[in-house]
């Protein structure tokens, strides 16, 4: 017979009771984070889910119950592989769930069930880096002092991967599935990986770069290798004797090039010899050409190259557009120092124009071509030539076609193909542009730096060749338009040019399109990581490798006559 005097199921006691219990899960409990299934779209027909992720991770104390180890099957040998069946039980409080759970995912409205934990939820268990699925929770343990429960038992399995998006935003849970390294293991060697991953760098949408230039006295304006030296491992530094004082000091990039054998330092093939230096500042103030040397790049020896300087150099590339799209280095077009410059204007007869010479020029060897711009409505594009005098420099321009329709005064641009018959007065620069994984323009370097230049030339940096369309959405499928290769999207970064997908059905190559079968959305593949394509639960190709050595899987026979 119960007390009469103690009243069961009064909310006082009941308190009590959950506080003890939440006060022994903080003391005997490990962290754990829950992370609650997002329903991103249904099957109609029997509301299967086909699209779920997890964006949110909520941390949680709780206790493990499991008296020995992982429960469950362990690690087993089925006809897909190594699998591993490790599960874990774990007691959370009740009071701690309806309490600080549910009000931050009440609100969110693909979340099915926010009062209680749900199958289908997971748990990462930050002790051992793992992450588990719940697949059945115990919400009615017969734990029922004072008429009240107070605890779920959440009964949990190691995750295997399908289709769902894992995007909490801390590294650590969601490089559980998709690290870094990808090598399927944690760094005590337990297996976490739950599928194959793999990410495409691809082609941007085509938009054209833009950079501006500035011209400098006294700059280095060529650097030239005298000695490609071998056996670097690295790219070495390029050090340049300091400015005079007032002046600034110059900056060099080397570029390396492989498979050079210098006096046998580079033998292998992996290692690289000096193949340019190009200028990345010019620098200003020398009077006397500065001494270059090369230092560090690993165990590499014997580069050597002298630099050359002059006034009116070119340097200092500004970005001011990266642009995207681009694939390989675009051709970048620097102004000629002494080239010529004409404009037009309309006369109002018939929409034809004429043309003035603004500034004819130097060193003109044969005559440059004149480009004008056609009329903005209906008519024809008027055309012209130059005539070069003697002195090198345009003295007429002759019109071939007076064009028609004009009634704004079009641009005319006249090449800079000038000559170099006076290097000592006017040499054109050079560049050479730096495309990054994104397929922006990173950096810009000179590989000459001209001569002559009396204010800064116009720098034009070619388009891409190629562009992307439209947004990849997620689990759809895409193909590869060569390899025929295809793979389920699970994420599409379209600020990086990043398209992570799973599984895959073959080998997506390099320069290839692939397509999205829902969206519609292609894209030319520039990187595909070396991510491996092997389940992490599967080891099949080490067991392969290892069979070999004890039994010859090319013969008909493996175990040989008898």
């Amino acid at each position: 017979m119960l007390n009469p005097f103690f009243t069961q199921g009064t909310t006082g006691e009941q308190n009590l009771v959950q506080d003890l219990i939440n006060e022994q899960l903080r003391m005997y409990g490990v962290d754990i984070f829950y992370l609650p299934r997002k329903f991103l779209t249904e099957n109609t027909v029997i509301r299967e889910v086909v699209q779920s992720t997890f964006d949110m991770a909520l941390p949680l104390e709780a206790y493990v119950d499991n008296y020995d180890e992982y429960a469950g099957a362990g690690d087993v040998l089925s006809k897909f592989g190594i699998e591993s069946k490790d599960e874990v039980r774990l007691i959370i409080s009740r009071d701690r769930f309806e309490n600080y759970i549910t009000p931050l995912i009440q609100d969110q409205s693909n979340i099915k069930l926010s009062t209680r934990p749900k199958g289908g939820d997971l748990i990462w268990f930050p002790l051992d880096d793992r992450i588990y699925e719940i697949k059945d929770i115990e919400y009615a343990k017969p734990y029922y002092q004072l008429q009240n429960l107070y605890v779920y038992e959440l009964y949990c399995e190691l995750f295997r991967l399908e289709d769902e998006v894992i995007a909490t935003g801390i590294e650590d849970i969601d490089n559980n599935l998709i690290g870094e390294n990808y090598d399927g293991e944690t760094d005590d060697g337990i297996n976490t990986i739950q599928g194959p991953t793999q990410t495409l760098t691809l082609v941007g949408t085509a938009a054209s770069a833009t950079a501006e230039l500035s011209v400098f006295d006294g700059g280095v304006r060529l650097f030239t290798v005298t000695n490609r030296g071998g056996g670097y491992d690295g790219v070495p530094t390029v050090g340049v004797s300091s400015a005079p004082s007032g002046g600034v000091t110059a900056v060099g990039i080397a570029t390396m090039i492989g498979g050079i054998n210098v006096c046998n330092l580079n033998a292998n093939p992996r290692l690289q010899s000096v193949q340019s230096v190009n200028i990345a500042n010019p620098g200003s103030g020398y009077t006397v050409a500065p001494g270059v040397r090369f230092s560090g790049g690993g165990n590499g020896t014997g580069a050597a190259a002298t630099a050359t300087i002059g006034d009116g150099v070119v340097g200092l590339v500004t970005i001011t557009a990266a642009g995207s799209g681009y694939v390989e280095s675009p051709n970048i077009t620097i102004e000629n120092p002494g080239g010529a410059t004409a404009t037009a204007a309309t006369t109002g007869v018939g929409g034809t124009i004429s043309l003035t010479i603004t500034d004819p020029g130097i060193f003109y060897s044969t005559a440059p071509t004149v480009t004008i711009s056609g009329p903005l409505g209906v008519g024809t594009t008027a055309t012209a030539t130059a005539t070069i005098g003697t002195s090198g420099t345009i003295t007429a321009l002759n019109f071939t076609n007076v064009g028609s329709g004009y009634t704004t005064n079009p641009t005319v641009t006249i090449s800079n193909l000038i000559s170099e018959k006076d290097s000592t007065k006017v040499v054109a620069a050079a560049a050479t542009a730096v495309v990054s994984t994104a397929g922006t323009i990173s950096a810009v370097y000179m590989t000459n730096a001209g001569l002559g230049y009396s204010s800064a030339p116009t720098i034009t940096i070619a388009s891409p060749a190629s562009s992307s369309s439209g947004n990849f959405v997620f689990n759809e499928i895409v193909t590869g338009s060569v390899s025929g290769t295809t793979a389920r999207v699970r994420v599409h970064n379209a600020v990086d040019n990043t398209l992570e997908i799973a599984t895959i059905s073959g080998d997506f190559v390099a320069g290839e399109t692939v397509t999205g079968g829902t969206s519609g959305a292609t894209a030319e593949i520039r990187v595909v990581s070396t991510e491996p394509n092997d389940d992490g639960f599967a080891d099949n190709i080490n067991i392969e490798t290892e069979a070999d050595s004890i039994i010859d899987f090319s013969e008909q026979n493996p175990f040989g006559m008898p």
